[in-house]
């Protein structure tokens, strides 16, 4: 409890002294959108500086000193991340609001539209039954008559114009709800991310109050700490390493080769493979199994025109049964479903990425497989396609996707490469984002030695 408390209190101090919120009760929304960015802002350079004195760190010496002072440069690069994402939080639920109202107003317009039209459709049909000799012997001048026409011939195109209002309507509509629905997994994500970091904040306090009640801030003590908490060789031989997607826990030396394979044909480091793929089974733990076309909020779990039909095809051409095939679950936030599922095997690449790599095309009929577009079978020397759900092709496809974002074995580049493999290129410098980077940068950090400890 008093670990917890101290981290509470760090939390609150973090809060209070980095940015001032303070808030006008007659701010405006302009107002407080600019406050919102103005205090983000700050947070983020904030997060920046943090991140240039843990690198720094990071290449000092170990020793003591060195360790508890990168810890603590991690809570708060820890703290100050989720500062950001609360902040991020905030704009995004005023543009959640921002967005049900523009819908509100857009289905009142849908729902007026609808009653005129019907109203132009009755009127239009009154007409109808009736026809041009009948009106004209029913006046008693042509005035009369040919207002009558005009009359008819404005309902008409009133009732075209409608007919045309309304589908314009229903598709501003559709694209808002749209826009709604990223927007709301944004935000679940988001907050799924404030729990895990306020997790790891917890850990690495016990960590540094763990080191520093053995230790008494001795650095011989420490030393034999850190020489007892390292794993054995056979204690390293029998652990297991936990694979997402049903790859199941697999035997650590296994594991090892598979990643120092896939650092052979791609270059990319043993330890980042292996760090990038527990770190996708950390995150992806509480997703759960699903079908693909399964129904969660009243939808299937996977998106059904960028990753279903290649889903089929993948299936087809591995010769599985789609219906039973486990896929991630969709994210799911305060009861509601957000966002799709779909990821596949432990990569958990979602089938429009593994077509990239697997071979998956378009041929302008549908998706198909070619053998000169797999580039994992090309690597593996495989005699059947590439599959997602096998171990092997799947730490060959890591690899690649690390490798082509960028990884050289540097700790900077190998961290952006991970932003990218979570965030894309277009997230992966948003400052929220850098906890994953940070966790498999540590990762990596623990896996090299353990690499070294097994000695294969």
């Amino acid at each position: 409890m008093r670990v917890l408390c101290s981290w509470c209190l760090l939390f609150i101090l973090v809060l209070l002294s980095s940015v001032p919120f303070t808030i006008d009760a007659a701010e405006t929304d302009a107002e407080r959108r600019a406050r919102l960015e103005a205090e983000l802002q700050a947070v983020e350079r904030q997060i920046l500086t943090q991140q240039v004195l843990v690198e720094d760190k990071e290449q000092e010496r170990q020793s003591l000193e060195r360790d508890i002072a990168l810890i603590e440069g991690q809570i708060k690069k820890a703290q100050l991340g989720i500062q950001a994402r609360s902040l991020s939080i905030l704009q995004i639920s005023d543009q959640i609001g921002e967005k049900q109202e523009v819908i509100a107003l857009l289905e009142n317009k849908l729902e007026n539209q609808r009653e005129s039209l019907a109203d132009l459709v009755r009127r239009s049909a009154v007409m109808d039954d009736y026809s041009l000799t009948e009106v004209m012997l029913s006046r008693q001048n042509f005035s009369d008559f040919f207002s009558d026409v005009a009359a008819f011939a404005a309902i008409k195109d009133s009732l075209n114009e409608s007919v045309s209002a309304l589908h314009h309507i229903r598709r501003d509509t559709y694209e808002q709800k749209t826009q709604l629905e990223e927007k709301q997994q944004t935000e679940a994500e988001m907050k799924r991310i404030q729990e895990l970091e306020k997790q790891n904040i917890e850990v690495k306090e016990k960590e540094k109050e763990q080191i520093l009640t053995v230790t008494k801030g001795e650095e011989q003590q420490y030393r034999q700490l850190l020489e007892s908490q390292q794993r054995s060789a056979a204690q390293l031989r029998a652990a297991l390493f936990q694979l997402l997607g049903g790859g199941g826990g697999i035997p650590f030396p296994e594991a090892v080769e598979l990643a120092k394979y896939a650092s052979r044909v791609t270059g990319v480091d043993a330890a980042l493979i292996l760090a990038i793929l527990e770190q996708e089974t950390n995150l992806g733990s509480n997703l759960g199994s699903c079908a693909y076309n399964d129904i969660r909020g009243d939808r299937a779990v996977m998106h059904p025109d960028r990753d279903a039909p290649i889903f089929l095809a993948v299936a087809q051409i591995l010769g599985f049964d789609a219906r039973t095939r486990s896929v991630s679950c969709p994210l799911i936030s305060g009861g509601q479903r957000v966002g799709w599922g779909g990821a596949m095997g432990p990569s958990q690449f979602i089938p429009s990425t593994w077509a990239i790599y697997g071979g998956i095309v378009n041929n302008g009929s549908g998706w198909v497989y070619s053998e000169a577009a797999d580039a994992i079978r090309r690597i593996n020397g495989n005699n059947s396609p590439a599959n997602p759900f096998n171990n092997r092709d799947a730490f060959i496809a890591t690899a690649l996707l690390l490798r082509d974002n960028g990884a050289t074995g540097a700790y900077a580049s190998d961290r952006l490469a991970a932003l990218r493999y979570y965030a894309g290129w277009g997230g992966a410098n948003n400052p929220s984002n850098a906890f994953y980077g940070d966790q498999v940068m540590q990762r990596k950090s623990r896996l090299a030695q353990e690499i070294t400890i097994l000695g294969q």
